[in-house]
């Protein structure tokens, strides 16, 4: 009787531990191979949270990369080209107070520039700025006069090092022109001159006739908006253009150079090459996405996130449709240049952040196949184990 019982209960009792193993490596809850290990398609995940820029400029994959590796140990210099009133008074301080240094910028309390020397105890700075180094090749020195001025400017300094042995990578920031020439305006009529500018090229400054004054005195402080437009020799009119762009290839400041279209569509070739040849730009209305292209182009980590202002002196300024008008008229080299940069910059910006998910992608890719892997080796294990319960499970039984 008690045979037949235990052949009778045997079968049951080794169908049911069967199903339990099987149930083990198909249960969702199981870390087993036929487990759900992924979530919703990552790429459907990244295209909703990366919509896709309409371009309006074809850049190469070389242009949209920016990654520079910069060695501020050996001979490396950061060159600010500083425009009037794009935001670059804010973002110089950032670059002497707000990075996170091997060996932090020196600022003495009531001064405004900063000691940026080298980590190691290197006394040759990495930075040439209005903050680190001064006015040294001029008050808001241009492009032009940058390049032809700052290798001398860094051995009068009594730098170490031979000049040929320098890398150079010049940044700048842009603002939109018509806040631009408005915030110029504002300052202007505070009493801004920038009349102690050399305007250098080609070795020497423009003659008065070159560049005549808008103003009699000391300064134009009070003029009105009409004023400061009326004036033909205004440098406020496509002042970024002109900053960024080879004054040499138009003869600098002498007008009669070349004819006027010619000389106005050489110099926005020439800033738009510039600009799109610099390790970096931002733009004063995007002032995260500068932060963060500005980390990724130079592997340097900010202490504390910018702010975008967007309450300004210029954006108080109530202008009618014909004004605006009017200034873009004046502007229309910056409205051009501005329409190429804001293009350039935003498809930077998602170059950039597509080739960060994608480099996430395949980090989270590489940690599941690691993790595969690591199950894979603890399976045979788990199963000898399992063998072993059930052999000894069914001797007891067989005794039974």
């Amino acid at each position: 009787m008690d045979e037949r019982f235990n052949r009778w209960l045997l079968p049951p009792l080794l169908a049911l531990l069967f199903l339990l193993i099987v149930y083990q490596y198909v249960s969702p809850a199981c870390p087993g191979a036929a487990c759900p290990r992924r979530p919703p398609r990552e790429e459907e995940e990244e295209a909703a949270a990366m919509p896709r820029l309409a371009a309006k400029f074809p850049f190469a994959r070389g242009e949209l990369c920016r990654r520079v590796r910069f060695d501020m140990r050996g001979r490396d210099v950061i060159v600010f080209l500083h425009i009037q009133k794009t935001g670059g008074t804010t973002f110089g301080r950032h670059l002497v107070r707000n990075i996170h240094l091997e060996q932090p910028c020196y600022c003495r309390a009531g001064q405004k520039k900063c000691a940026c020397h080298r980590p190691g105890g290197d006394k040759d700075t990495w930075l040439f700025s209005r903050f680190s180094t001064g006015w040294s090749c001029g008050l808001h020195a241009d492009w032009t006069e940058l390049t032809s001025c700052v290798p001398a400017a860094m051995e009068r300094r009594g730098c170490a090092g031979n000049r040929t042995l320098r890398n150079f990578y010049y940044i700048t920031m842009l603002r939109d022109p018509v806040s631009r020439y408005l915030s110029e305006w504002k300052h202007v009529q505070r009493g801004a001159t920038w009349k102690t500018s050399l305007h250098m090229c080609d070795g020497r400054s423009p003659t008065p006739d070159e560049l005549p004054t808008c103003y009699e005195g000391d300064d134009w402080s009070g003029v009105s908006l009409q004023e400061f437009m009326d004036c033909s020799y205004n440098l406020a009119s496509n002042r970024q253009v002109r900053m960024l762009a080879d004054l040499s290839l138009v003869g600098c400041y002498n007008l009669t150079f070349m004819n006027e279209s010619e000389r106005n569509m050489i110099l926005l070739q020439s800033a738009k090459n510039n600009l799109k040849n610099m390790a970096f730009f931002g733009l004063t209305e995007f002032q995260r996405k500068t932060q963060y292209l500005f980390e990724r182009t130079f592997n340097l980590k900010f202490i504390s996130p910018f702010t975008q202002f967007n309450i300004t002196r210029a954006s108080n300024v109530d202008i009618g449709e014909d004004v605006r008008r009017r200034i873009e008229e004046l502007n229309f080299l910056d409205v051009q240049l501005y329409e190429y940069a804001k293009d350039l910059f935003l498809q930077r910006f998602q170059y950039s952040k597509q080739e960060e998910h994608q480099k996430n992608r395949l980090k989270r890719r590489e940690e599941r196949r690691l993790l595969r892997e690591q199950r894979a080796h603890q399976w045979p294990r788990e199963e000898a184990a399992e063998v072993a319960v059930t052999e000894d499970y069914n001797s007891q039984v067989a005794r039974w």
